[in-house]
């Protein structure tokens, strides 16, 4: 085994070499899927797939990174430490349950340090009937213009706007305007897109190569972003279901431990939000009974969260921006999905390690 640090890279190019040689090691199934484009060091971009046991069992467990590319330095480092784990392997292939790592949903946001796909979009929002009518975000379209200023830094008057908002409506609805998801402004913040992303369909094309013989399955999806700093949040992820959200809080939430936040009873840090990614179980899964949790690492203050993405996003519609404003725009990117510290790191492993083992233990019923 080794250590919750050396888990941990500090690129996606160094990130999709240890998880590959990880897996590797440990003798899972590998599949790349490449991404169509390079990444920000010319390096090959791609959705990696390790299964861990057997293709056809009945109990398979996903464990998902960097469906938000930035946040993806988390969860690449708990797959790795997992794929070198000799107890939790143990573990799962006692309980008989398969694990798929599906390494880097979203490699181009991963390797840019962008939260978005290379189409500007939130995959996270990208799970809609594109068929049907898109949801309609009101509140949004009131505060695109002072997300995105003509300038960056923002100037005083923006400023003082942004502060008018927060005072008035306070954070809650602040955060909820902003983040639940928006089709209408494809420049904007948390854009759901308007047809599906390359990860998207390639999501579902994983799905259906390894995941049709399962009757049962759990996924944990890992985050960072949302909540106090190292604070593993586990968020209900499944539809309004009693049943399911009763054995998500029964696996995950047992004990005496940190109970498992759902959206729809107001009880998680993140707003109600649409188009979500685990949707997608239902549509291409609908042989097996689903449990999932999304795993929330807390980081920075939800307000300097948003204030980064104001300003990639900002240097997205500016790529001539000054190298110095470059970068600090990335750092601050950077800065807002990953905590690098080794006390944080140790806290991610620690978390996400009890949360695998009470998978596989729910799982095994």
């Amino acid at each position: 085994m080794i250590g919750p640090q050396e888990a941990f890279s500090a690129s996606y190019a160094q990130a999709r070499v240890r998880f590959l040689e990880a897996a590797a090691t440990a003798g899972m199934a590998i599949r790349s899927h490449n991404h169509p484009l390079p990444g920000r060091e010319g390096e090959t971009l791609a959705i990696d797939v390790a299964l861990d046991g057997r293709p056809d069992a009945e109990r398979l467990l996903i464990v998902s990174s960097a469906c938000h590319g930035a946040e993806g330095f988390c969860g690449s480092g708990v797959q790795v430490f997992a794929a070198h784990d000799a107890e939790w392997r143990e573990h799962a292939r006692a309980a008989d349950v398969a694990v798929l790592y599906i390494h880097a949903l979203n490699p181009h946001g991963f390797s840019f340090l962008r939260r978005v796909t290379n189409e500007n979009v939130d995959l996270n929002r990208n799970f809609q009937d594109f068929s049907r009518p898109l949801p309609v975000n009101e509140a949004y379209a009131e505060l695109h213009p002072l997300l995105l200023p003509a300038h960056w830094p923002p100037d005083a008057a923006n400023e003082q706007a942004i502060g008018a908002y927060l005072a008035t409506h306070g954070v809650d609805r602040f955060q909820a305007a902003v983040s639940q998801g928006q089709h209408a402004f494809e420049d904007g913040l948390f854009f759901g897109g308007t047809a599906p992303t390359w990860s998207h369909q390639t999501l579902r094309q994983v799905l259906r190569e390894h995941a049709q013989a399962a009757r049962h399955i759990a996924w944990i999806d890992l985050h960072t972003g949302l909540g106090p700093s190292g604070l593993g949040e586990r968020i209900f992820a499944c539809r309004d279901d009693h049943e399911a959200l009763a054995r998500a809080r029964a696996w995950w939430g047992g004990n005496g431990q940190t109970p498992v936040t759902s959206i729809y009873d107001g009880s998680s840090t993140s707003a109600v939000l649409t188009g979500l990614m685990w949707n997608v179980v239902y549509e291409e899964c609908p042989q097996a009974a689903y449990t999932g949790i999304a795993m929330e690492y807390g980081t920075v203050p939800i307000t300097e969260v948003i204030s980064a993405l104001r300003g990639d996003h900002w240097l997205h519609l500016h790529p001539d921006a000054p190298a110095e404003l470059r970068a600090a725009i990335h750092q601050r990117m950077r800065d807002a999905f990953y905590v690098d510290t080794d006390a944080w790191r140790a806290q991610v492993i620690s978390q996400a390690r009890q949360s695998l083992f009470q998978a596989a233990d729910g799982l095994r019923g």
